[in-house]
């Protein structure tokens, strides 16, 4: 069920650009049955209304030199506010932190890295993330291939 109020032409809109974000908003109009002009508005409309938060290049890692691609299972000390604010914080400065979610269970974060290689990632496990002085524990997963990548949504 969706949150935000939205017709049947707002959600073809949302599937089009989740698709393809560099769209014409011609062509966007042309997809989803409406005329350009009102097509524009609904863009603005669904833009302000944050339900659209940004246009982004999906970039392939492999070919610019990132070759891994792991997720670290992190447990804290303490599960305080201070301690949870001050680690997520810490942890925005990471370059190999691609995204970060806080979780509940056997961890208090799942992170996504990237890095070159083997070694890279290995040295910032070793020397940055289990160094910090909120963590306590650190399970690292590294990935074999991606084998599915959709939007973030299903709309």
């Amino acid at each position: 069920m969706l949150q935000a109020d939205l017709d049947a032409i707002d959600i073809k809109i949302l599937r089009e650009l989740q698709r393809d974000g560099r769209i014409t908003n011609v062509e966007l109009a042309e997809r989803v049955g409406i005329s350009a002009p009102p097509c524009l508005r609904r863009v603005r409309k669904l833009e302000e209304a944050g339900i659209i938060e940004g246009y982004h290049a999906l970039l392939n890692g492999p070919k610019l030199g990132f070759d891994l691609v792991a997720f670290c299972m992190v447990g804290l000390k303490r599960q305080s506010d201070a301690d949870l604010k001050g680690f997520s914080a810490r942890m925005q400065q990471w370059p190999l932190v691609r995204e970060a979610w806080m979780v509940n269970g056997d961890s208090d974060f799942l992170l996504r890295c990237t890095a070159e290689n083997l070694t890279k990632f290995q040295d910032f496990v070793i020397e940055v993330l289990t160094a910090d002085e909120h963590v306590d524990t650190v399970r690292t997963m590294l990935t074999i291939r991606q084998v599915k990548q959709l939007g973030l949504v299903e709309v």
